[in-house]
């Protein structure tokens, strides 16, 4: 079993991550986050706002709406170049990302031929490569045939870009500044998988960030970003050895400079976030399309001028399983005995600490428990477990990422104490019931 299919088990199983409807037989490209993934990704999310905006001087955060104008669309070239080749197999009638299967620079060669590539599945004959919209269309309005054709957005890039002079009226925000914003997209994709990987409904969470248009200049904040992004990664307790940086060769048409952060797994890399120069591309487009005037202007050099933007793009659930890919273990405790435990950063598991009675018929201890459950849930996400014997709950908390284990017993009713296990080393310590809101709290730093 890959590593893939050890973490959509686990997911499953303890409530990070469903298929999407599954009661209906799912729907591909969607996913359901269950009471552990829901903390998990709300956790990492947090986390991006903290360093982000809520720590930097030069960002502020908007929340922009997921339905827009359709110009929109059309100014930043979405219309007309957001889509995939697609080929469809004329055996088994499976469809394709012919990018996938054929170097797409080959699909303009005069010797490219269809019938030199088979179907992947099943060897059957593919048919020519078309383009294919991975915009999902919607409409809106009361009246049959009177309704307005627009998109749920592909990316939520824009909705920063067509808020710029509203951010500039708005608050105090001087070049260099950037806009961070976290939010849904949607996007048709052919072949959704890999669990959260590749979805039809995914969550981003992106910096647009304006500078001068000097290329010395925006190149420094394109390496400064490209580097903070990787050290937040790290920041959080990914391994180094697990992260690398990708090149684009192939810019896309809006591009000057980019990189993927990727990811190694299955003896792959896979891309978890990009860094973009986008130069002007965006605001001047903006600016073309809606006749708005959005230059700006510099008071202290007396010029005008449109910006470039240098961007950070991530997945919130291409992270979110990412963390989980990265802090699953299998570790042998003594021969024979085997322990699967998620080693989160405290900062991003679910729970910060679980909460148990030594022994669940003893009413002394249970109460003296829940007077220590309900005093910590009061600042954090913590679990409470009676089920069982302490080693089964200790090995229900490792497997569900739960950092510290918290137990009640009899010398507690005798002097103030727990004992405080901790995850990653297995050992226990006992602590004042008075200190345990700092021993969690340094934890979190």
């Amino acid at each position: 079993m890959d590593i893939f299919e050890k973490i959509t088990s686990l997911a499953k199983r303890r409530g990070f991550i469903y298929q999407g409807s599954e009661i209906y037989g799912g729907l591909a490209g969607t996913w359901d986050y269950g009471p552990l993934g829901a903390e998990l990704k709300r956790n990492i999310k947090n986390e991006y706002w903290k360093t982000m905006v809520q720590l930097r001087d030069d960002v502020v955060g908007i929340d922009a709406a997921i339905i827009m104008n359709p110009k929109v669309w059309e100014a930043s070239g979405h219309t007309e170049s957001f889509a995939d080749p697609l080929s469809e197999c004329k055996k088994c009638h499976h469809r394709f990302r012919a990018d996938n299967i054929i170097p797409e620079e080959l699909f303009t060669s005069e010797n490219f031929k269809i019938a030199d590539y088979k179907c992947p599945d099943c060897g059957g004959e593919l048919t020519e490569p078309k383009r294919f919209s991975t915009l999902v269309e919607t409409y809106l309005g009361v009246i049959e045939g009177e309704k307005l054709k627009t998109y749920l957005r592909g990316e939520i890039t824009q909705g920063v870009h067509v808020n710029f002079k509203n951010v500039l009226s708005s608050s105090r925000v001087k070049i260099p500044f950037g806009v961070a914003q976290i939010g849904k997209a949607f996007r048709n994709e052919i072949t959704p998988g890999d669990l959260t990987f590749r979805s039809r409904e995914f969550e981003q969470m992106e910096l647009q960030f304006y500078v001068k248009p000097e290329d010395e200049e925006s190149m420094k904040w394109f390496e400064f970003w490209k580097e903070a992004r990787r050290q937040w990664y790290l920041s959080l307790g990914m391994r180094a050895e697990n992260l690398q940086f990708k090149k684009h060769v192939k810019l896309a048409h809006y591009a000057k400079a980019a990189f993927d952060i990727e990811y190694h797994a299955r003896d792959e890399w896979w891309e978890m976030e990009g860094i973009h120069h986008r130069g002007t591309w965006d605001l001047s487009r903006h600016e073309q399309f809606s006749k708005q005037d959005l230059t700006y202007f510099d008071e202290e050099t007396k010029e005008r001028y449109t910006p470039m933007v240098i961007e950070t793009s991530g997945g919130v659930d291409r992270a979110t399983l990412f963390f989980l890919m990265d802090a699953y273990r299998e570790e042998e405790v003594k021969e024979g005995d085997v322990r699967t435990v998620l080693k989160l950063h405290p900062k991003l598991a679910p729970m910060k600490a679980a909460v148990f009675p030594l022994l669940a018929n003893k009413p002394e201890l249970v109460a003296k428990a829940r007077s220590v459950y309900e005093d910590l849930k009061k600042d954090w996400m913590i679990a409470w477990d009676e089920r069982g014997n302490i080693g089964k709950r200790y090995r229900s908390q490792d497997e569900a990422g739960t950092p510290y284990c918290i137990t009640v017993d009899f010398e507690t009713l005798e002097n103030e104490t727990v004992t405080i296990r901790d995850r990653d080393t297995m050992e226990q310590k006992r602590v004042k019931i008075s200190d345990i809101h700092d021993f969690i709290r340094s934890k979190l730093v």
